[in-house]
């Protein structure tokens, strides 16, 4: 990641307007259990012996139900944090305007564990308590522990829904096309798109892309692995 500026423009911008945790944990969360899903019905429905099109009906059915369950899931928690939010928001106001030299103390104390003292912390409090935004923003903070930044349930949503959709799709390509060894090729497309969700992530973190190719081609492999293996089982 290159290192941002630090101009008065670029800081007032990236302060003003903070992208808040962004929907890097919804793609991954739903290309990695979209290829995860779709892949263990290919490897049990293939494990059992049966048809073509049963993996691909099965695998249709699994990539759209339990792709709108998922976004469906992700919206309603984003919604209730955002309510949450909005909840704590309205007691904070609803405080401060019964209790207002009670807030202005524990504003004092929420500063005071920042570093603040004398009279620093006399005109910081002072300063934070004229404006009611701020006021209320801080407390959310320091309080509760709560960003600024709002979530957005149907950009979670659509975001999980689209990359379990793309992601999921993949294992079943080989038996839509009719091509031979679909199983084999399944198995090697979805292994490419677990490397490449791990790869993706990298980016992000502070561990080698290799390494985090690897370990999310792993854990999807281990889910693989073992519906083939219960798919053996109910070999016809």
């Amino acid at each position: 990641m290159k290192p941002h500026g630090h101009s008065l423009q670029e800081i007032d911008a990236r302060i003003d307007s903070p992208p808040g945790r962004g929907v890097l944990r919804d793609v991954v969360y739903g290309s990695i259990d979209g290829s995860v899903t779709t892949f263990a019905i290919v490897a049990g429905v293939a494990g059992a012996g049966l048809p073509s099109f049963v993996i691909i009906a099965l695998g249709l059915a699994n990539v759209l139900a339990d792709g709108f369950s998922m976004a469906a899931g992700n919206y309603s928690g984003a919604k209730a944090e955002r309510d949450n939010l909005e909840r704590i928001r309205a007691i904070e106001i609803r405080q401060i305007a019964e209790n207002p030299e009670g807030e202005r103390r524990e504003v004092r104390a929420i500063l005071s564990r920042k570093g603040l003292s004398g009279k620093v912390l006399d005109d910081a409090t002072e300063a934070v308590t004229s404006d009611h935004e701020t006021w209320i923003d801080l407390m959310l903070e320091g309080e509760y522990g709560l960003g600024g930044v709002d979530p957005h349930p149907m950009r979670a949503a659509l975001a999980t829904f689209i990359s379990f959709l793309v992601a999921g799709m993949v294992p079943l390509m080989p038996f839509v096309l009719g091509l031979d060894n679909a199983f084999t090729l399944s198995a090697w497309m979805t292994g490419a798109v677990f490397f490449a969700i791990g790869t993706l992530k990298s980016r992000w973190a502070l561990t080698a892309w290799w390494r985090s190719g690897i370990e999310t081609l792993l854990i999807g492999g281990t889910a693989a692995i073992i519906a083939y293996v219960v798919g053996t089982l109910f070999h016809v």
